[in-house]
């Protein structure tokens, strides 16, 4: 599972307060000994403890994180604890307390996808894909995995994917399995990836060498004619569905015979709720 690394989380802690809090130190309350419990307001898939708790360390409080990121927990679970003086923990609860809300909301709904998906085919994975916020990758891997699913590909330089917007740029009077052998000779490591819309085009990209074809915004049923289509085909290419995948549509792309789902839903889920008390120590 990926990890926000202590430069990352400095840097956020730096951006929130990056010289004084007058609040905490006009009411004379930094050096007064308190203790801070996150706790989880509703049902949730938990992401970001171990950073949150980190966070608190670096400004020098002590944490004791009681919950790990995956971990499925009801409203009420308390998720971490911290000792330290008033001072640094005002200075650390609202950019922690963020990140675990942001962070555990993608969880939660890359769960969802996950769970719907495996209930209707246990063979059926999820995949999410790099359309987060950008420079925020480091973030969006570590929710994904805490959800249970796997990054699509992390960037242009991990995977091979061919778009109509590639093909279009290629010699038509060359048949399309020559252009896929030269890329597959090119990066021999790598499995060749090819998106079509259509069955015909998905059956085109499967004859011409394609290993794994990715349909896009196909309704699940079509997903269902591409997949027995391809149950004819040796070597059989995987079976990716992309385009408009969620919680309340995942079981039926998984039963008509889809080997991976590729959404980008989990990032636009809203963050859950965390709520943090503080008293004295």
């Amino acid at each position: 599972m990926a990890h926000l690394r202590d430069e990352e989380l400095a840097r956020i802690l730096l951006d929130d307060c990056p010289h004084s809090d007058p609040t905490t130190d006009g009411l004379n309350i930094a050096d007064v000994p308190a203790v801070a419990k996150l706790t989880a307001r509703g049902d949730m898939v938990v992401c970001g403890v171990e950073e949150a708790a980190r966070m608190f360390e670096l400004s020098g409080a002590q944490s004791q994180p009681m919950m790990r990121s995956g971990a499925s927990v009801p409203a009420g679970t308390l998720l971490l604890e911290v000792r330290g003086r008033g001072g640094d923990l005002h200075r650390t609860y609202k950019m922690a307390q963020t990140l675990m809300e942001i962070l555990s909301g993608i969880a939660t709904a890359t769960r969802a996808i996950v769970d719907a998906a495996s209930k209707a085919n246990p063979g059926c994975r999820v995949a999410c894909t790099r359309k987060h916020m950008p420079e925020m990758k480091s973030w969006a891997l570590r929710a994904i995995h805490a959800g249970g699913a796997a990054p699509h590909r992390l960037g242009l330089s991990d995977y091979i994917l061919v778009f109509d917007e590639h093909r279009a740029l290629l010699d038509p009077s060359v048949p399309l399995a020559e252009h896929f052998a030269r890329l597959k000779a090119s990066a021999p490591e790598r499995r060749l990836a090819a998106e079509a819309s259509t069955l015909d085009g998905a059956l085109e990209l499967a004859q011409a060498g394609a290993e794994i074809v990715q349909v896009d915004k196909m309704p699940p049923e079509q997903v269902g004619t591409v997949a027995a289509a391809f149950a004819k085909i040796s070597p059989r290419p995987r079976l990716a569905a992309a385009g408009g995948i969620n919680p309340t549509n995942a079981a039926a792309y998984a039963a008509a015979g889809a080997d991976l789902l590729v959404t980008s839903a989990p990032y636009y889920a809203p963050p859950r709720d965390v709520k943090v008390t503080i008293t004295q120590a």
